[in-house]
């Protein structure tokens, strides 16, 4: 082990950085919650027949592959890194590039799902809204652990995480691709019944 000296404004620098990522997180949170809800809550209150809804859903749908398209390209390239094909650089430009597609991508999913009337009593619809709504959160919990993994040399591996680190980056994989195949699958069940 090695000791590398730190001044104490780098000490303090790092401490407001954790402080201030703390802060952004329990912000979004409690953003997507209160986005989530109005959406919900909004749905049972306007209903759309003929074209309108199904422009609506056609849109809907649209934003559906936006979104999960770019995170199956993120989860996917980030499993290359964890196997080592990938640079952890390449992971970090391609999130910052795939970030705005996911998160525009859930606002019009939240925007467009206020029109689709869904069926809130069904238990199916019940689990995909809590597994959009699980996605959301999981994104957001994803902040802190991509910063750090932003100041890592350009080289690092999967293998030079803290076994926390694994843990979260392989946990949150595995939720996002859980909950989007849910709301996918329930998606396709509720449209054909």
């Amino acid at each position: 082990m090695s000791y590398i000296p730190v001044s104490r404004r780098t000490i303090r620098r790092h401490r407001e950085s954790e402080r201030s990522t703390r802060r952004l997180v329990f912000a979004l949170s409690v953003a997507a919650v209160v986005a989530w809800l109005l959406s919900v809550a909004s749905s049972t209150m306007v209903h759309v027949d003929g074209p309108a809804e199904s422009i609506d859903l056609v849109v809907h749908d649209l934003f559906l592959v936006v979104a999960f398209g770019a995170i199956i390209l993120v989860d996917w390239h980030g499993f290359l890194w964890l196997i080592g094909r990938r640079d952890l650089a390449e992971i970090i430009r391609l999130d910052g590039a795939a970030t705005p597609l996911i998160w525009g991508g859930l606002v019009g999913l939240l925007a467009t799902g206020v029109f689709l009337g869904p069926h809130l009593g069904n238990p199916l619809t019940e689990v995909k809204l809590a597994a959009i709504l699980v996605l959301s959160l999981n994104g957001i919990l994803l902040i802190p652990l991509m910063r750090r993994l932003a100041r890592l040399p350009v080289k690092a591996a999967f293998t030079d995480l803290s076994a926390g680190q694994r843990v979260h980056l392989v946990s949150c994989l595995m939720i996002s691709q859980l909950c989007w195949w849910t709301a996918i699958i329930i998606g396709f069940i509720n449209a054909a019944s």
